[in-house]
């Protein structure tokens, strides 16, 4: 299964050390990362991930990032592919 992992907040160092951490721990691979500062101040990063080798379960992978973006002070939202697809179909 793919997801889409989004990120979203005030700039700050460690960002991509902290989400990528997560993901790397759970098992599983950034297939493609896209990522800007907007106005020198607004940290946008969209992450297309790999989870078919991933050890925990996708809710429990969520809760992780729940975390880091808790610490992180950050929105960051995880969706499977197929939902990100279906909402976004034009």
């Amino acid at each position: 299964m793919k997801a889409i992992v989004s990120v979203l907040g005030s700039d700050r160092p460690g960002i991509v050390a902290t989400v990528s951490t997560v993901l790397f721990e759970a098992g599983a691979n950034i297939l493609d990362l896209s990522q800007t500062v907007m106005g020198n101040s607004i940290f946008a990063m969209t992450m297309w991930v790999d989870l078919d080798s991933c050890s925990v379960p996708f809710a429990d992978l969520k809760a992780s990032l729940d975390k880091a973006a808790k610490e992180l002070g950050m929105e960051i939202r995880i969706q499977r592919e197929e939902i990100f697809n279906s909402m976004y179909r034009v």
